[in-house]
């Protein structure tokens, strides 16, 4: 779930993309959820979408753990609106968010690798 302070309207995956469109994700704040929180947030910035969690392109696949993983978990599951399983965002690259990568990749004209490099990064940031 995304909050959105200026119209205090939550917003949930896809419908934070529809918010851009019309002009009101300027405001959206971005922190990270907590441990075993349920929601996470997102936000515009200058370098593109950011959740609150790593704010480079650091290299990530399948295995990896920790504020990587998190961010493009957020950014595919609250800003795409990808499923990236039933476990959220909690920062495990596991086969959910690997294929979550791969459909993303595919909607952007990407080599559907699953891997989030340089190229995958820039789309997931909305560059």
């Amino acid at each position: 779930m995304i909050t959105i302070k200026k119209s205090a309207v939550l917003l949930s995956g896809g419908a934070l993309a529809a918010a851009v469109l019309m002009g009101t994700a300027g405001v959206a704040s971005a922190a990270p959820a907590e441990a075993g929180a349920a929601a996470t947030v997102a936000t515009a910035a200058a370098s593109g979408w950011y959740c609150g969690y790593e704010d480079g392109t650091p290299y990530t696949d399948r295995g990896d753990r920790g504020d990587k993983v998190r961010e493009v978990q957020c950014l595919l599951q609250n800003v795409w609106g990808f499923n990236i399983g039933r476990t959220g965002v909690d920062g495990d690259f596991g086969k959910a968010t690997e294929d979550a990568v791969k459909a993303f990749q595919r909607s952007r004209g990407l080599a559907a690798d699953g891997k989030v490099g340089p190229n995958t990064w820039r789309k997931l940031r909305g560059q």
